[in-house]
């Protein structure tokens, strides 16, 4: 009888373990999902060891192919390996839950809780991702393109990527680079890493593929036929989270043409939210459950917050627990290392592209603001100072530099 109780304790104390680390990250990972990327690399790569910097790599390849939010599927699939599907669960839930709150509260008093936003606080926010881009550029560099054809691989991508933007070519450039690497590349060598110790069957990967696709489906019938609003408000978020490839910032139109017109929230309202999406850390995606919030129909509020955020991120929790057990398989082959070895170099050409557009562009206009990169980098990456603490920071420090 003790066993099954030590296995008991053993599991809550994982899922404790991965709820405290990603609450950390959602209440301090400013700066979008190429700047999540830099700090899960940070928090479950380099400082709790859960993973290696090949199998992370990995998962940000994985991610980037998958419909959806890739930071906050990675971050998923970090709960998986961690805790099993509960993990998963827990990680979304502890990532996403403090931006959704700012926003929902944002929601219900728009005016008053934007004049608590200082522009300098934000132009630092935009700074400290300078820094925290750049450090997962070069650490993950350091590892994932220690050679001359993988070096060549990433600088490749990146230069394709900044001269061809875009989800699509992404998606291209990464299956280029498991195409080259599949040819020419050694697969490579050592151990294997903890995404071989998934805990998802094959039964249970099928049914979330067949639930992901059954929804996709049924949901326009039913929406068209009920003529329900929360079933309608539900399968727009759902189709919406089912087919955006990229995240982030690419989200916002699709949403807009799905609220606006429909009258369900007024233009106004919804580039206000948009604003303050931007000044809250964790992913884009909760700006969701700004939306639900702000319907004109019911229902609304919190309701419609937990409505709407649930509806969006439910395809990309379905399509990791559908795909991440094949991949720990796959990554076992051969032939499959090679590719992916060119892919992990193709992940490191994307965020140096992104370190500089828009990351860097949006951030950097003078002198002043690069001395405060460095000051971040140096304070990430030589004095090992925690993520938040350099957060914090630097938004003083732009605060300071604007006023």
């Amino acid at each position: 009888m003790a066993e099954p109780q030590s296995a008991t304790r053993s599991e809550t104390h994982a899922l404790l373990e991965v709820f405290s680390a990603f609450l950390k990250l959602g209440l301090t990972s400013f700066g979008g999902p190429i700047a999540h990327l830099g700090y899960f690399r940070d928090e479950f790569v380099a400082r709790r060891r859960w993973l290696d910097e090949k199998a992370y790599a990995d998962l940000v390849a994985l991610c980037q192919f998958l419909p959806g939010p890739a930071s906050s599927q990675v971050g998923m699939s970090i709960g998986i390996l961690r805790a099993g599907i509960p993990g998963a669960m827990v990680a979304w839930l502890a990532f996403t839950m403090p931006s959704a709150i700012a926003l929902v509260l944002f929601a219900y008093g728009v005016r008053t809780y934007g004049a608590l936003i200082q522009g300098g606080v934000l132009h630092g926010l935009k700074v400290v991702t300078v820094a925290v881009v750049a450090q997962a550029v070069w650490s993950m560099g350091r590892t994932l393109c220690a050679d001359r054809p993988r070096f060549t691989i990433a600088a490749l991508a990146a230069v394709l990527l900044l001269l061809w933007p875009g989800t699509v070519a992404q998606v291209l450039v990464i299956a280029a680079a498991a195409l080259i690497g599949w040819r020419l590349l050694p697969a490579a060598g050592g151990a294997h890493s903890a995404t071989e110790k998934i805990r998802v069957t094959r039964s249970v990967a099928a049914a979330a593929a067949v639930l992901f696709f059954a929804l996709l489906v049924l949901l326009p019938l039913i929406s068209e036929s009920t003529g329900i609003a929360a079933v309608q408000m539900f399968d727009s978020f759902y189709r919406t989270g089912s087919l955006v490839f990229g995240g982030g910032h690419v989200v916002l139109p699709l949403l807009q043409s799905e609220v606006v017109p429909r009258g369900w929230v007024g233009n106004d309202v919804f580039l206000a939210g948009y604003g303050a999406a931007q000044a809250v850390p964790g992913p884009l995606f909760t700006f969701a459950a700004y939306l639900g919030a702000s319907m004109s129909v019911t229902p609304n509020g919190w309701v419609g917050a937990l409505l709407c955020l649930s509806a969006i991120f439910l395809p990309s929790f379905l399509l990791v627990v559908a795909a991440l057990p094949h991949w720990a398989r796959l990554r076992r082959m051969r032939a499959a290392q090679s590719a992916l070895a060119g892919v992990n170099a193709a992940v490191v050409g994307l965020l140096l592209a992104a370190l500089y557009q828009p990351v860097w562009t949006s951030a950097i206009g003078s002198a002043r603001d690069f001395a405060l990169a460095v000051g971040a980098f140096l304070l990430l990456s030589a004095w090992r100072v925690s993520p938040w603490m350099v957060v914090l920071l630097t938004a003083l420090g732009g605060a300071v530099l604007l006023s």
